[in-house]
């Protein structure tokens, strides 16, 4: 396992793509900080030229409750879309590139090369996920955002992690996308399937029910009004990351590598 963990990290460290990905994450925080900054006075912004004369941004204030659940729901909806990515990479690449046999010739079980592809796919999310918290509080006592209190921020960093074990979790079918369809193209369809699938379901108030909505409930983006997608929304995610997990283990194990 750790010969196989090693031979991950070094394919994931001679990419490019984790610096991609972590450019994505460093966008959204800033993105949020610019909404802030925004908020704090319309009129400067306006001087600035940073939204037109005409515009008017009401409903949100410009403090940290607002900010980090802006991080928390970025977290959810956009780490759904670069999670995603990260397993359809890990997985997808070796037929794309031609080198599932080279990978498959290594002495060890094919059941632990995919272990060793979804444990480097949680830590990669997970780092991600720290670093667009970082760099968030860093942001907002830049900006001096007001409403910081010590329960504020362990209370929305709890949310923001759990948003982002459960969005990892929900990547696993991806994964299993791109190993059977031997390529990029089919865990990017089934990753804007489930993208697409979790905003119409959400949209009429089934959410709680269907697990690609849950990330984006438990995490406040449709507002207070929605409610808690429950233990129960939380137990289908696991479910699904489960079921992932083994369904591709499994698929690895018996299919021919014939190309």
């Amino acid at each position: 396992m750790i010969n196989v963990l090693a031979t991950e990290i070094l394919k994931a460290r001679r990419s490019r793509v984790p610096w991609i990905t972590a450019l994505a994450f460093t966008v959204a925080a800033a993105v949020g900080g610019l909404f802030m900054f925004i908020l704090q006075d319309q009129d400067r912004a306006r001087s600035l030229g940073l939204i037109g004369t005409k515009a008017a941004l009401v409903g949100r204030d410009a403090d940290w409750p607002t900010y980090l659940g802006f991080l928390a729901q970025t977290t959810a909806v956009g780490g759904m879309l670069v999670f995603g990515m990260v397993s359809v990479w890990l997985f997808g690449r070796e037929f794309s590139q031609n080198t599932v046999k080279d990978l498959l010739a290594l002495p060890s079980a094919r059941t632990t090369i995919v272990l060793a592809k979804f444990v480097v796919a949680g830590a990669w999310c997970l780092a991600l996920t720290v670093q667009l918290v970082v760099f968030g509080l860093v942001i907002g006592m830049v900006l001096g955002l007001p409403g910081w209190s010590a329960d504020l921020v362990m209370s929305s960093v709890a949310t923001i992690a759990v948003t982002a074990v459960m969005t990892v979790l929900l990547t696993t079918p991806v994964a299993l996308a791109s190993s059977a369809g031997r390529g990029y193209l089919p865990g990017v369809g089934v990753l804007m399937a489930a993208i697409f699938s979790a905003q119409v379901v959400a949209a009429l108030g089934y959410g709680q029910y269907f697990p690609w909505s849950v990330p984006a409930l438990f995490s406040g983006l449709a507002g207070p009004d929605a409610g808690s997608p429950g233990w129960l929304g939380v137990a289908l995610v696991v479910l699904v990351g489960a079921a992932g997990v083994v369904a591709t283990a499994l698929w690895w194990r018996n299919a021919d590598q014939d190309r």
